[in-house]
């Protein structure tokens, strides 16, 4: 039980990699708040599901005020939301550029200068930003995606600084996944599957499992000395 009587925060948790946290965090003991545009596709008596636009700063100040009341505190964020509108960047338009950076990254914003100077007024907590694969590298028909996944990064290593410059033990990190089979890689034809498994030294795409027992650790106090750190959870895919 590593997140015994925690509160977590987990955004984009309705479903694939959000839900497999926050049921995972539920399993270890804390009681989660899903965050998501839409109803939870799953039941978990300590999961609660809650309607918010991440990219609304309006939205979420009433938000973190709920779970200031409700709960008292936030000692786990999980900044998981983010969408995609792929296109080359001759063919991208402002409504699909804007809308990815919106979500992906001032909704990270939005929630974590909430929440994380009342971790630092708590002296602890633990913030987790997931990025990609794709925001370390790159990726053709993705530069709106791309440049929030890698802004992400940036944001992580600023408030792993600005969150303990007194010593606090507030710490930030970033989990970037490589190809996770939630059910958005289930539309993906086949053929293409298996050759991002094959650009993997494991041969393999990932479980949502997997990425969620790795953030599993970063939210949990075995993770009590790491903070500022990209973990990259992609099978080997860019040795």
């Amino acid at each position: 039980m590593r997140l015994q009587d925690k509160i977590a925060v987990v955004t984009g948790g309705a479903r694939g990699l959000g839900q497999s946290m926050a049921e995972l965090f539920a399993k270890e003991g804390a009681k989660v708040v899903a965050v998501d545009m839409s109803d939870l596709t799953y039941e978990n008596e300590n999961v609660e599901g809650y309607k918010l636009d991440v990219s609304d700063s309006k939205a979420c100040e009433e938000f973190v005020n709920y779970v200031e009341d409700k709960y008292g505190k936030v000692d786990v964020l999980v900044n998981n939301a983010g969408i995609t509108r792929d296109a080359l960047t001759r063919k991208m338009t402002d409504e699909m550029w804007d809308l990815v950076i919106n979500v992906n990254l001032k909704g990270v914003f939005n929630l974590t200068r909430l929440i994380g100077p009342k971790m630092v007024e708590n002296k602890k907590g633990s913030i987790i930003n997931i990025s990609s694969v794709v925001g370390e590298f790159g990726n053709i028909g993705q530069a709106n995606y791309a440049a929030t996944k890698a802004g992400v990064i940036g944001l992580t290593k600023t408030w792993a600084k600005e969150f303990a410059m007194k010593g606090d033990q507030v710490r930030v990190n970033a989990i970037s996944p490589g190809y996770t089979m939630t059910d958005i890689l289930k539309t993906v034809p086949e053929d293409l599957l298996k050759k991002f498994a094959s650009q993997t030294m494991l041969g393999r795409l990932a479980e949502p499992e997997e990425i969620a027992k790795a953030a599993l650790f970063l939210a949990s106090d075995d993770a009590s000395y790491v903070t500022g750190h990209n973990l990259s959870v992609n099978g080997g895919m860019r040795l």
